[in-house]
């Protein structure tokens, strides 16, 4: 017995035609078109957010700023950084 039936493979051939119809007007639009509509699909993919994860998060941004604020934290300068960061890609 075949795994689809003929009406089902139908289906399944018509969806696929119309998703690469779908994918090449898709890519005949303009960049700003097409990022929007590539944003919106990645969104589809992920899923429900965590309810928690703005609170979490703010806590967290709450937590360093006060950290920074009383001396505890461990600060770099940029400039520093990014040149510790060219030095490490560039040696590769």
């Amino acid at each position: 017995m075949p795994l689809l039936q003929d009406s089902s493979l139908d289906t399944v051939l018509r969806m696929a035609r119309k998703k690469d119809l779908l994918l090449d007007e898709a890519l005949c639009l303009p960049e700003e078109d097409r990022a929007e509509i590539a944003v919106k699909l990645i969104e589809s993919l992920d899923g429900n957010p965590d309810d928690d994860v703005d609170a979490t998060w703010a806590q967290e941004i709450e937590r360093r700023c006060a950290a920074v604020d009383a001396g505890e934290a461990v600060t770099s300068d940029w400039e520093e950084v990014r040149s510790r960061i060219e030095r490490e890609i560039f040696r590769r």
